[in-house]
């Protein structure tokens, strides 16, 4: 009876340490080698014309250099300070804003 229980004994801290082992093992180059398919392919789903910039040469119409100029100028000084808040009377009845 004492070799039966030494046996399985044995037998189970065997497995133990085979099923230890594998949770070791690394699935990382499988995972490293489609890493960022999912990104690439939803973008080229999205691609109408890959080759758009380089075949179109013409400038833009309707708007003349100076003016888009300042245009983008006007964009880009909206981000360095945020826009006044005004006074808003919400459903509780309070005043919210300066």
């Amino acid at each position: 009876m004492n070799h039966n229980i030494l046996s399985l004994t044995r037998t189970t801290l065997g497995l133990g340490a085979l099923l230890a082992l594998t949770a070791c093992a690394s699935s990382s180059p499988v995972l490293d080698a489609s890493f960022g398919n999912a990104v690439r392919e939803a973008r080229a789903a999205q691609t109408l014309n890959p080759k758009a910039s380089a075949q179109n040469t013409q400038p833009a119409l309707g708007i003349d250099g100076k003016a888009a100029n300042e245009a983008q100028k006007r964009y880009v000084d909206s981000f360095k300070a945020p826009p006044k808040t005004f006074e808003v009377i919400n459903i509780g009845g309070t005043i919210t804003g300066e």
